[in-house]
This record gives structure tokens, C-alpha cells and sequence, in this order.
């Protein structure tokens, strides 16, 4: 796939709109995690130090098409030390911008027609500028206003953190070093049927984790307790069981749980079998012979996609055993050498940077949904449109 990209762009004196994906996490006014800031701002350096006039639209949670202040940008803003334009269809700022300004709009969904791809706000949106540049990979799998809608209307290419995005994922889905060994988890397998699907088969073995292997252990007659999963998807699990036998892809499910009585980061932790779950015991974390055996795995691969964490990992120490335990052994193999790693999740990346070995994995993408849906091999609407062709 080869894009449209802003490498050899004379944009000075240009007014660029630029897509970032800012949807991150704000506790008290503060940011909590800025991954998805930093990695924009190769881009934004880029096009500011080439003369161009940035202006940003982004989006953070969902206000549902309101103008609710509790999801505006001016925290992200602050941030970055930039000026925050109130309303993403103003342009009267335009005429104040001179060449390396940056600003950054106000959230784009406050206005429920970035969501429909309406055409009049594609149009009011794109409206005041020269050429438009998608970064935002979190969201290129959406055919919104702020991703495809003004990019049918002008000039659009793919930013540096984009383009780096679909060169690693490509590059791990088309010519891996194997073994390859992909890691599965989160909560449904409604939801990751076609990714499942894709990687039993691309790889040598597929992991599945979490409440996602929890569903596949019941379809299989394990006692689960009163665990989260999906009993609707018996049939299902074991379909996706014999479609990656018949491909040749060795699937591992969990052998083992971290239980309690409560679903509470404060719960009595007790380590069993699927045998000894009780009808009142609630999974929450892989358990301790089944995370032994995964990074057994992790240590004879050469390449690791992972997506989804294996158990409450946010709730430090005693849940996120299982989590912290793989993020640890991928990172020890990447450093030295042995391995190539690709990991994608909002929760999976979080899990990364509480244990401090974000920057040891090969590539981190910042995709979630969209990571998944390029795993799958969908065609993603937001980046299709800037394709060379």
C-alpha cells in the first residue's frame, strides 16, 4: 500500500487541516496518558518547521453530537501550549495565522455530523483551508467528516505518524520472522471474530486470553463461575477453534485463573484450576501456570502481536500479574534482540507504560479498533482515500 504523504510537500504559507486522534484519558483536568500527543508530534514539527499554518481537529470521547465541556480539548490544549479555537467551524482566526502557527480546534464531535459523514459539514469543515493531512490512525477505520469527508474535498495525504503505522503493521503481516506467535485477549469474541480469524491464520500459535478465553474454556465444558463471558458464543469459539486446526495454527487457552468472590481491585486473590472454580468465583486474572506457559511461548518466538490484556491489569499489584508478566518477557526478548514485537490497545499499551517497557517493544500503534481492523485485512475508509494510485 503505498500513500499520499507530506514528506515532499511545499505547504509554506499553507493553511493545513490536520486529523489527530487526542481521545485521551483526562482525570482531574490533568492528562494521564499523552502517547497518542507524542506520537502526533513528528507530524506537527514537520509541517510547523515547513512554513505551513496548522490547525488541528480532533476529537475526545463521545458528547454525542452536544457541546458538552467535560469532553473539551482545552486540557490537550494546554498541554501543548497552544491556542484552542472554540468551535471547529470558525475560520475568523485564519486571517490572524502566520506561517508555523499551531492551533488546535475544539472537539469536532460536538457536532453530531463529523460522526454521519455529513456532506454540508465536510464541506463547512474543509472550508478556509488548502489541503488536509490524516494522522490520526485510531480513527481511520471511521468514514467520518473529520477523516474521509474532507478528504474528498481537498488535497489529502497521509502524516509521518500514518504512514509509520501502515509500514510496521505491513510489514509484520506480510513478511514476519517466525515463529510468530500472536496474543489475543479483552472481553468478547463477538468482537474479534474476523481478527481471530486472521491471525489463527498468519501465525504459529494464537493465544487467546482474558474473557476472551474464558468464553472459549466454556465452550469447552470449563467451570467459569460467574466470570464474564459470552455463553451465546459457544458455537462460535469452537468454530474459530477448528478454522485455525484446519490451518495449521496451534491455539492456546487458559489453563488456569486468578479468582476472587468480588470484582474489586481490593479482592482476596486465590489461584485455580478450572476444575476448582466455584458457581461464586469471578475470574479476573490469567493464572499463574498458564502466564508461565505464555512466556514459555513468548521466548521461542521471533515475532509478537499482542492485543488485549489478560486480566484486570490496572489493578496494581495483584491483578495485573498476568498482563505485566507478558509485557515484561516481551520487552526482555525485544531488547536483546531475539524478538520483533507489535503491540496495539489503548489497555494493552497502558499496561506497557505502567511497567516502564514501552519504549523497549519494536512498534507501538497507537490503533485500536483500527489496529484490529488492519490486522483483519479490512480496508480502512480514512486511509483507502489517500492511497496513490
Amino acid at each position: 500500500m503505498k500513500l499520499r504523504t507530506i514528506e515532499n510537500l511545499d505547504v509554506r504559507g499553507k493553511y493545513v487541516l490536520l486529523r489527530d486522534d487526542f481521545n485521551v484519558q483526562i482525570v482531574d483536568g490533568k492528562i494521564t496518558d499523552a502517547f497518542r500527543i507524542e506520537q502526533s508530534m513528528p507530524t506537527i514539527d514537520f509541517l510547523r518547521r515547513a512554513g505551513a499554518r496548522v490547525v488541528i481537529v480532533s476529537h475526545r470521547g463521545r458528547p454525542k453530537g452536544e457541546r458538552n465541556m467535560d469532553f473539551s480539548l482545552q486540557p490537550i490544549a494546554d498541554y501543548m501550549n497552544v491556542k484552542l479555537i472554540p468551535d471547529c467551524l470558525d475560520k475568523d482566526f485564519l486571517a490572524d495565522m502566520r506561517d508555523g502557527d499551531v492551533v488546535l480546534l475544539e472537539n469536532v464531535r460536538f457536532y453530531g455530523a463529523d460522526e454521519k459523514n455529513d456532506p454540508a459539514f465536510s464541506a463547512d469543515l474543509a472550508r478556509g483551508y488548502d489541503l488536509f493531512v490524516n494522522d490520526a490512525f485510531a480513527v481511520s477505520h471511521r468514514a467520518h467528516a473529520s477523516t474521509v469527508g474532507v478528504a474528498e474535498i481537498l488535497p489529502s495525504y497521509a502524516g509521518l505518524l500514518l504512514a509509520s503505522e501502515i509500514e510496521n503493521l505491513s510489514q509484520v503481516m506480510e513478511n514476519p520472522k517466525r515463529p510468530l506467535l500472536s496474543i489475543v485477549a479483552g472481553s468478547k469474541v463477538s468482537t474479534k471474530i474476523g481478527v481471530l480469524k486472521a491471525l489463527a491464520k498468519l501465525s504459529d500459535t494464537l493465544i487467546i486470553g482474558g474473557a476472551l478465553g474464558t468464553t472459549f474454556n466454556y465452550a469447552q465444558g470449563a467451570k467459569v463461575g460467574n466470570s464474564l463471558f459470552e455463553a451465546d458464543q459457544k458455537e462460535t469459539a469452537l468454530e474459530i477453534l477448528d478454522f485455525a486446526k484446519n490451518n495449521n495454527c496451534r491455539v492456546l487457552l487458559p489453563l488456569d485463573k486468578g479468582v476472587a468472590k468480588e470484582f474489586k481491585a481490593d479482592a482476596v486473590r486465590v489461584n485455580k484450576g478450572f476444575a476448582e472454580i466455584e458457581d461464586d468465583d469471578v475470574i479476573i486474572d490469567a493464572g499463574l501456570e498458564t502466564t508461565e506457559r505464555d512466556v514459555a511461548e513468548i521466548r521461542k518466538a521471533e515475532t509478537v502481536i499482542w492485543n488485549g490484556t489478560v486480566g484486570m491489569a490496572e489493578w496494581q499489584p495483584v491483578w495485573s500479574y498476568g498482563s505485566f508478566a507478558l509485557a515484561n518477557a516481551i520487552a526482555e526478548q525485544t531488547r536483546a534482540g531475539k524478538l520483533v514485537s507489535v503491540i496495539g490497545g489503548g489497555d494493552t499499551v497502558a499496561a506497557l507504560e505502567a511497567c516502564g517497557v514501552k519504549g523497549d517493544i519494536t512498534y507501538v500503534s497507537t490503533g485500536g479498533g483500527a489496529f484490529l481492523e488492519f490486522v483483519e485485512g479490512r480496508a480502512l475508509p480514512a486511509i483507502a482515500i489517500l492511497e496513490d494510485k
